[in-house]
């Protein structure tokens, strides 16, 4: 292309984009509403949207801020209130003691927080709040959020940490219109919002243009000046089956009103914060899956993963149930209360009677929430209903060690109580919808059978988009060329999320795999996903990609490192940045983004790690040790650091201390496999073989099923000539690799020589 024809199209470009954001829809706020839609308007007054944020006032601070202390071990809070102005005595960002101004008031029930100004614009949440419930449920006092640790300044969980930043963590699910600016050449704040709470387009999106509809209607116009609408139960009939259960005429819809609901009301990574990304969910969040750690292995939630993924696993989602078919979207609060929210959809004379529940009628046991949406409580007093919507399966406690809601009320009882009471009711036969949960509970564990059973999940086009999508992560982990085929086969999903899903599996594959699999998707119509095909091409793939593909790519690669720049205020996104440029041979630019990330959080040990093995790449040891030390000064509970400090220390051949940080790299983190199997094999390699063998025994009682430590006892025991010891250990890791011919080859010999050695 000329440079002529590219200046002359970069002009129109530039013109085009003026008109385009000339012609764009601006924020009115909330009371422009009111005239034309006063009942909804009304409802929105007395929501906990319009309460989600407020300045500070005798009518919108619910604390005691009398003068009183809260107290935590050394650590002293004091409350107070002077002309009409609200402040609170704790250890400042310097450690020492000051008094701060409350800015805004958070949140409504059943707790209030407290936000303080410092400065560069940022906003912190204070860290001991208030406990608005009524008095005699536990509340009107002061708690800590974190009772269980000792927070000093400097912890990223402290109230001035990182951790705990309005900006980043809280601001966009509290305001409407929430744009961040953060300025990356000084690591401050510039946040605006166009209405202080969660007013009506925050929802609905940008009014203006539908101010000018109503001033002046016109069928032509869609959506009525909106970009969208939120209008999936308008014309939508149910009907009850024989079974008493209602059920949509029609298909079910789009998810359109569930994914508006989403931008806040799930467990997600945002990436932007422009209106009309927002409108499309998938162009500015990334929702997690099922993933350990945020939920169960069954998809109950755990972690605080608020209600989107539990929603989406369930059947009144397959069904086409949305948000509003049980909630007022404007006040917040369910339609109708009690069990006759479900008896909208499930027949009364049916389902709220003895003869379904087996408690009494009206008691706590036959409320519908009760075995279907048990909660779980966050934030020290907020208990919260599980949306997944499930049939209690006390079977799956003792099988997998998951929750039921049998037992959470009945906390006096074992699983097999509770198994043989569902059995007597004649409903111990019923599944529930979710049957992932055994699938999930392998892999999460790493056990035989794990493959098989995740590969049949994903294929399995009758699962929940976020089950495939949750099998394929864990696919990801290890892709087997089945895994690459599924996965090849789920790009082309019309569900996002399993795309995203499919991508984090075929980034594992050859470079002609990803180019022939992932070039498509970098024009697909979700910015998750381009961004994410790109990432994955990046390096040794992008070499060979064709000239309109390579056009494609550097677009997407462009979004993908603008959506990590959004968040430059987060030490995660220069290492995503920095291990980008490493993958692109650009060590230099990775180097600089680690050292970012190092000054936004001295104790961020993956930071530092990838830091260390740049001077390691360059020969530089002695500056990798260096590196690790410096780091775990400032991070002395960090196993990783202290893991790649020793093998730093083995590859200097200072063989006593390496041992030393090898030791304690397990003592910190002692759930993970890899650092006691290299701590074991450490051990036995420099003359400790007895001890070592010790360690990688006990390492196998915590990881019964990890290859590596397998595979050292079994080779360990055979170079031995123990046979026998060797054969158990041979044989499941044959097991767990069925498509490894090598693995199976040695386990074969291996039993072939016991069993000589043993006259058979």
């Amino acid at each position: 292309m000329s440079p002529i024809l590219r200046t002359g199209l970069a002009a129109l470009f530039a013109l085009t984009t003026v008109a385009a954001k000339a012609e764009e829809p601006a924020f009115v706020g909330s009371t422009a509403c009111a005239s034309c839609h006063k009942t909804e308007h009304g409802d929105w007054l007395q929501s906990q949207h319009k309460a989600a944020m407020q300045e500070p006032s005798d009518a919108t601070v619910l604390g005691r801020f009398d003068g009183g202390a809260f107290r935590k071990g050394a650590a002293e809070n004091v409350f107070a209130k002077k002309d009409s102005k609200f402040s609170i005595r704790a250890e400042g960002p310097d450690g020492k003691p000051a008094d701060f101004a409350v800015k805004y008031v958070f949140g409504l029930y059943p707790l209030q927080q407290y936000l303080v100004e410092l400065p560069g614009g940022r906003l912190q949440a204070f860290g001991v709040a208030w406990d608005s419930r009524p008095a005699e449920q536990g509340g009107q006092r002061w708690f800590d959020l974190y009772p269980n640790r000792k927070l000093s300044a400097g912890d990223p969980l402290h109230w001035t940490g990182i951790d705990q930043n309005w900006n980043y963590q809280c601001a966009f699910c509290h305001s409407t219109n929430l744009r961040k600016n953060l300025d990356a050449a000084t690591g401050g704040f510039a946040t605006t919002f166009s209405e202080i709470s969660v007013g009506c387009e925050a929802c609905h999106g940008p009014a203006s243009k539908h101010l000018a509809w109503a001033a002046k209607p016109d069928a032509q116009t869609p959506h009525h000046g909106f970009a969208m609408s939120l209008d999936q139960r308008k014309g939508v009939t149910w009907s009850a089956n024989a079974s008493g259960t209602a059920t949509r005429a029609g298909p079910p819809g789009s998810d359109r009103e569930l994914l508006v609901c989403a931008g806040c009301h799930a467990r997600r990574q945002q990436f932007s914060d422009d209106p009309l990304a927002v409108a499309k969910f998938y162009d500015a969040f990334r929702p997690v899956t099922l993933e350990e750690g945020f939920y169960h292995a069954d998809g109950q939630q755990q972690d605080e993963v608020y209600t989107f993924g539990s929603f989406m696993q369930s059947r009144m989602h397959a069904a086409g149930v949305t948000c509003s078919d049980c909630h007022n979207p404007h006040s917040g609060k369910l339609r109708l209360s009690g069990n006759a929210v479900c008896t909208q959809c499930h027949a009364a004379p049916v389902f709220d009677a003895p003869a379904h529940h087996h408690h009494a009628q009206g008691s706590n046991g036959a409320q519908c929430a009760s075995c279907h949406m048990p909660t779980t409580t966050y934030m020290g007093v907020d208990a919260r209903h599980d949306h997944s919507m499930r049939i209690p399966r006390p079977d799956r406690t003792a099988a997998l060690a998951t929750p039921n809601a049998c037992n959470t009320c009945h906390d006096g009882k074992s699983a097999a109580w509770a198994i043989e009471a569902v059995k007597s009711w004649g409903a111990g036969g019923k599944q529930g919808a979710q049957s992932f949960a055994e699938a999930f509970y392998l892999a999460d564990r790493g056990a035989p059978g794990a493959g098989a059973a995740l590969t049949k999940i994903a294929a399995d086009e009758n699962q929940s988009a976020i089950a495939r999508a949750s099998a394929l992560q864990r696919l990801s982990q290890a892709p087997t060329p089945e895994a690459l085929d599924i996965a090849t086969r789920a790009a082309a999903s019309k569900e996002p999320m399993v795309r995203v899903a499919a991508v984090a599996v075929l980034a594992g594959a050859d470079a002609a795999t990803k180019q022939q699999t992932l070039a498509p998707l970098l024009s697909d119509e979700a910015r998750v996903v381009r961004m994410d095909a790109a990432r994955a091409l990046a390096g040794e793939a992008e070499a060979g990609l064709p000239l309109g593909d390579l056009l494609a790519f550097e677009k997407a690669l462009a979004e993908y490192a603008a959506g990590q720049s959004f968040n430059g205020e987060r030490p995660e996104s220069h290492a995503n940045l920095g291990a980008l440029n490493l993958a692109r041979g650009k060590a230099d630019a990775a180097r600089a983004e680690y050292e970012k990330a190092l000054v936004i959080d001295k104790t961020f040990a993956p930071a530092a790690i990838s830091l260390a093995e740049l001077a390691r790449a360059s020969g530089d040891e002695r500056a990798a040790e260096e590196t690790l030390r410096k780091s775990l000064a400032q991070n002395p509970d960090s196993g990783p650091l202290a893991h790649a400090l020793g093998l730093s220390l083995i590859r200097q051949k200072r063989l006593a201390e390496a041992l030393q940080s090898l030791e304690q790299a397990t003592a910190l983190s002692p759930d993970d496999a890899r650092f006691a199997y290299v701590y074991g094999v450490a051990l036995h390699d420099s003359g400790a073989p007895q001890k070592g063998l010790e360690e990688l025994k006990r390492a196998l009682s915590r990881h019964p099923f990890d290859r590596n430590i397998l595979s050292a006892l079994a080779s360990y025991a055979a170079q031995a000539g123990d046979f026998a010891a060797a054969a158990p250990h041979a044989a499941l890791l044959a097991d767990l690799e069925p498509d490894d011919r090598a693995i199976q080859n040695m386990a074969a010999a291996i039993k072939a020589m016991a069993e000589r050695k043993q006259g058979r």
